[in-house]
């Protein structure tokens, strides 16, 4: 590798996925190039599947730029055909701006994602009305909490 260079072809990719509706290969780049507020990957998703829940971020933005295949943005209530060349914005907000890519081609969907790092973070999962909060590290984050507001507890509650 190139100092602060790094080619596709050399990109591990590591299996991630959860039951049968998410399933992708993950390789993670941002770091190894010296990325700092900025992170990067790759992601192969095959057909038929999603790498994450449909989800917003509150404090950081998300950019994905096709490099292969097809798939469908989900975008707030939007649904927008994705092919190779296309570059994704998805900004920070609540379940107007939630996001999901799914391969819905018959070739895998190749695409790079990169992201704000920022913490502390909280995440929205409009179809499971759950939420999560990190803080530290992104990738490697020092608190980490999912739940639903419906089993929250008031400000004083045991003081």
């Amino acid at each position: 590798m190139r100092e602060h260079v790094l080619n596709l072809d050399e990109v591990e990719l590591t299996p991630h996925g959860h039951g049968d509706r998410f399933e992708a290969r993950l390789g993670h780049i941002g770091r190894r190039i010296g990325a700092r507020k900025l992170g990067y990957r790759l992601t192969v998703v095959p057909p038929g599947k999603c790498a994450w829940p449909y989800h917003a971020h509150h404090n950081n933005e998300e950019m994905f730029f096709v490099l292969a295949g097809t798939g469908m943005l989900r975008l707030g209530e939007k649904r927008i055909p994705l092919r190779a060349g296309d570059v994704v914005c998805a900004p920070e907000g609540g379940p107007e701006t939630a996001h999901q890519i799914v391969n819905d081609g018959r070739e895998e969907l190749h695409y790079l994602a990169v992201s704000t790092m920022q913490g502390p973070d909280v995440f929205e999962y409009p179809d499971s009305q759950k939420f999560g909060v990190f803080a530290g590290d992104k990738l490697a984050p020092r608190f980490t909490f999912y739940g639903r507001a419906a089993t929250a507890v008031d400000y004083w509650d045991g003081e």
